[in-house]
């Protein structure tokens, strides 16, 4: 991976985390192997108690996903960085890690139904408390919502399928005002577009299996650590990094693996040990291909996005329309700021009619599908309070920043002529 640092992203989505020796294979090996042979049990010892580098059982870590973590990582500019399962299991690793019974974490209020229900609902009744503010929040209401057994901040750059865009900036001053890391949520926006610890994020997660895949292949997540928080200085607020841990024979990860490694290792060598959340060898193969046209496809998936809000803006039949990077937008200053070359190929809006206009007009798109996914190469669509948010009551909605009426348009690498007839035709065929 350090060979890889100077280049500009572009290159890194193509060349980092794996360089073949010679003679070796060009493209990432899958190392689809559950388990791996050693010649001495003190080898093999020297591994269990994190003494030694190297691989002995793909649950905590495999060659393969090690090769595509390092390439993330490069992306991110972090020190180090691990696979998931899935996205979830990267955001409840990347809380869970450093926050558990008894503890509290302050949370933006429009982050993603799924991670929302598994703050509010799952941790919850794991003794982990979650306060939800609103992005919009002023650095006093946000202040305000800290407690002494705060642990973490937590944010997506934009949010899914609300699109706000969080002040990273502000919400990271106030996470280091009061003794505690920033987690930003960056599936949406990707490295390509914004390099969070860039502006004080302290740690940073991705759905893998939205734009990093790109293709609807294979569902993963990752965890990338910036190793800047200095856990050290908070040794009683963050013990489980801070002093030994006696799964592992006292081992002290800040002490062991310095702040570049300690974060990610205790994760690995915990969480992943004893949750088994691993994303597969093959998925993780997958997961590079797509990385290394990201770049290309972000370019597209950000033009498209930006035509069809526009077109929609035209329109009179829409409601309103929410895109960082259409002039006018509430965000569309913070998305200069943060992601001045693209935000990301989703659009959220509403059919004038409501729920019931909303729902009758993705009936009749032909190039757009229903689905639960987003950020494909294809086109797909949501309506987001029926299906992912379906859990929260309306108050819950509103808060989230997703009313009955939003549908969420996620567009493709398409042409982006061909969205818009289509759109223009579904349209047309409501109202008539």
């Amino acid at each position: 991976m350090s060979e890889h640092k100077g280049y500009k992203i572009e290159t890194k989505c193509v060349q980092g985390g794996y360089t073949p020796g010679n003679g070796e294979p060009r493209q990432i090996p899958i190392i689809q192997s559950t388990t791996f042979k050693y010649n001495t049990s003190e080898d093999m010892g020297k591994l269990f108690d994190l003494e030694a580098s190297g691989y002995f059982y793909t649950r905590l870590q495999n060659p393969t996903n090690d090769s595509v973590a390092a390439k993330i990582c490069d992306m991110e500019g972090g020190t180090a960085a691990m696979l998931t399962s899935s996205g979830q299991a990267a955001n409840f690793f990347a809380v869970f890690n450093i926050a558990s019974n008894g503890d509290h974490v302050v949370a933006s209020s429009t982050i993603y139904g799924g991670t929302f229900n598994l703050f509010s609902v799952t941790m919850k009744r794991m003794g982990v408390d979650f306060t939800f503010v609103s992005p919009d929040a002023s650095e006093e209401e946000l202040n305000a919502a800290f407690r002494p057994n705060t642990k973490a901040v937590f944010g997506e750059t934009i949010a899914n399928p609300a699109l706000t865009v969080l002040d990273i900036e502000k919400f990271a001053r106030a996470a280091h005002a009061h003794g505690v890391p920033l987690i930003i949520d960056n599936t949406f926006a990707t490295p390509i577009n914004c390099r969070p610890f860039e502006w004080g994020a302290d740690i940073v997660t991705h759905s893998t299996t939205k734009y990093m895949d790109g293709h609807g292949a294979a569902v993963g997540g990752c965890i990338v650590d910036s190793g800047k928080f200095d856990w050290t200085k908070y040794p009683e607020k963050f013990a489980c990094l801070c002093t030994p841990d006696e799964s592992y024979h006292g081992v002290t990860y800040t002490e062991r693996f310095g702040l570049e490694g300690a974060y990610i290792t205790k994760a690995t060598a915990q969480l992943m040990r004893d949750f088994g959340a691993i994303q597969a060898p093959q998925n993780a193969f997958l997961l590079n291909l797509g990385l290394e046209s990201l770049h290309v496809r972000m370019q597209r998936h950000c033009e498209n996005g930006l035509a069809v809000a526009k077109f929609l803006k035209s329109d009179d039949r829409i409601a309103w329309v929410s895109y960082p990077s259409l002039e006018g937008d509430k965000y569309y200053e913070l998305a200069r700021k943060y992601m001045p070359n693209g935000t990301c190929g989703v659009v959220s809006f509403g059919v004038k009619g409501g729920r019931r206009a909303a729902e009758e007009f993705m009936k009749h798109l032909k190039i757009a599908a229903i689905e639960t996914h987003v950020a494909d190469a294809r086109t797909c669509c949501l309506h987001p309070a029926s299906a992912t948010h379906r859990q929260m009551n309306d108050e819950e909605l509103v808060a989230a920043g997703v009313g009955p009426d939003l549908v969420r348009l996620s567009c493709g690498i398409e042409n982006a002529d061909d969205l818009i007839a289509d759109i223009k035709q579904a349209l047309d065929t409501v109202n008539n």
